[in-house]
């Protein structure tokens, strides 16, 4: 089992509004926020003072002016309370690279893996209340070995810090009531009739009569929170044991600072991946500062490196785009699409006398080509786009415009490569371009063709090499074969010596003329 963090911010909506309105522009008597459901004005947050005047949720906005006149009505805002739910995401990754909403008033953490960062679990749950105390976001806050223990813990357990150890999930959960598994209403309230009002008594129910009287859903969400069944959430990054974290006693500001620091990083995070013999494709290191933004930039590399200095090298050349603000308080850095490397791997400089983990032979001379074009891409890539570096690699198909396609610089060739008989012109056209063709004979080669408004006279012509369309890339059997896709090739050369790849589209027809396309030279 992991180690799930549960994050509540009671009374969400009234926290968020007060945080972002100014205090002399809030309102002097008691605020309550209301929306309409099905045409009838609803509470949905009361502030401190209006719930001691015994104003709820869901409370009718006439019913709660009746109770308190002086209560001040305030329109919900759903999308600003999300919006300012998921900048709390973004903060938040500075406790873990698993970060998620839990909407409309919480967060999720996996800090699975990252709690050593911080000394341990007690340390990072008291820094992060600590950090909400002082802006004074009231937050309770549950770890647990699954989601929805976590999440019960939070929201009903007395406490507001909670630290469950794993296994202790079934003993916790027994005195909650039956809401606490994120049960529906309807569900909770059926429950409750057939008294089943806690999880214990929950638990202790056969399982066979509680799926036939209300279905699997309870059941499910029983199992959910012991962690017998799995739970899907959908984290802004995936959860990832690859990560490093470095706290600064003072922020920090300078780029030699921040240079420092992400060579740290790199050395603590490829030396875990060595010893795994595991390399990342991806890096990506943030920057938190004290007025709780986060800088982000990230690298890609073409194959998996570990290598510290080459991983800071590439960050490095990415911190101008870093503004630190008033200062950096903590800093990570993430590896993804993380996959086995055998060896060991040198830097961009050197070249030669250690292994390059491909292959692990460091005496290969193609190892060594190939880690020496594996640097030079990264550099080139992360600085133009790795969209833009491509080579052209051979695909398995007789169509001229057909049997080559971009692959990445690096990727290996999957497809068969050419036949050795194919004689194909240097530079092929990206689309063939009709010519004006004279030939004596219908199936001939050409006499002369004109093309961008100039004449050639053919001296020599081979051919021809007929090239049919492939009739099982039709996307319905009954659609008709273009009878353009047949075609005869043709290698002609012109009173200058220059020579061309032309062709007749579809068989000779009495009853239509020739159509003749231009599509390579072959100089």
């Amino acid at each position: 089992m992991g180690r799930i963090v549960s994050l509540w911010l009671p009374n969400w909506p009234i926290t968020r509004l007060r945080l972002s309105t100014p205090p002399d522009a809030w309102p002097a008597e008691p605020v309550a926020i209301v929306e309409t459901v099905e045409q009838r004005r609803q509470v949905v947050a009361v502030d401190d003072r209006g719930w001691a005047a015994g104003i709820r949720p869901r409370q009718k906005a006439t019913d709660a002016r009746a109770v308190l006149p002086a209560l001040a009505l305030i329109p919900a805002d759903h999308a600003a309370d999300a919006r300012a739910l998921a900048r709390l995401v973004r903060w938040a990754g500075r406790y873990s690279p698993a970060v998620a909403p839990c909407p409309p008033d919480g967060l999720w953490l996996d800090i699975t893996g990252c709690a050593h960062l911080w000394g341990g679990e007690d340390e990072l749950v008291a820094d992060l209340a600590g950090r909400l105390e002082r802006w004074g976001l009231p937050a309770r806050i549950a770890v647990a070995g699954s989601f929805g223990a976590a999440w019960a813990l939070a929201h009903h357990d007395r406490a507001d810090r909670r630290i469950l150890p794993d296994g202790a999930e079934r003993a916790a959960l027994a005195p909650l009531p039956t809401a606490a598994l994120r049960l529906d209403e309807e569900a909770a309230k059926a429950l409750q009739r057939i008294g089943l009002t806690r999880i214990g008594e929950l638990l202790a129910a056969p399982r066979p009569g509680l799926a036939r009287r209300f279905g699997a859903g309870p059941l499910l969400r029983l199992d959910q929170a012991l962690g017998r069944a799995e739970e899907t959430v959908g984290f802004r990054r995936p959860p990832t044991p690859w990560f490093a974290r470095l706290a600064f006693a003072e922020p920090i500001g300078t780029a030699e600072d921040l240079q420092r620091a992400i060579a740290a990083l790199a050395a603590d995070l490829c030396a875990r991946l060595e010893a795994r013999m595991m390399g990342a494709a991806q890096f990506t290191a943030a920057f938190h500062r004290v007025d709780s933004r986060c800088q982000t930039i990230a690298i890609r590399t073409a194959l998996p490196v570990r290598d510290p200095a080459r991983v800071g090298r590439l960050l490095a050349d990415r911190l101008d785009r870093v503004d630190p603000g008033f200062g950096v308080e903590v800093a990570t850095l993430r590896a993804d699409r993380v996959a086995p490397v055998g060896g060991r791997q040198s830097g961009l400089s050197k070249l030669e006398g250690e292994g390059t983990g491909i292959g692990g032979d460091s005496r290969s001379c193609d190892s060594t080509m190939v880690e020496s074009l594996a640097g030079f891409v990264d550099i080139v890539g992360n600085r133009i786009g790795f969209d833009r570096i491509w080579r052209p690699a051979a695909v398995e198909s007789h169509l001229p415009e057909r049997c080559v396609a971009a692959r990445p610089p690096l990727a290996p060739d999957r497809a068969k490569p050419w036949p050795t008989g194919w004689v194909r012109p240097l530079r092929l056209l990206r689309r063939p371009e009709p010519i004006e063709a004279i030939a004596q004979v219908p199936d001939d080669p050409p006499t002369q063709f004109r093309w961008a408004g100039a004449t050639h006279r053919v001296r020599r012509a081979d051919g021809p090499e007929r090239i049919a369309y492939e009739w099982w890339r039709r996307a319905r059997p009954q659609d008709r074969a273009e009878p353009d896709m047949i075609r005869d090739y043709y290698r002609v050369e012109d009173e200058t010596g220059r020579r061309f790849w032309v062709y007749r589209a579809g068989p000779y027809l009495p009853d239509r003329p020739p159509r003749w396309f231009l599509h390579g030279m072959f100089d």
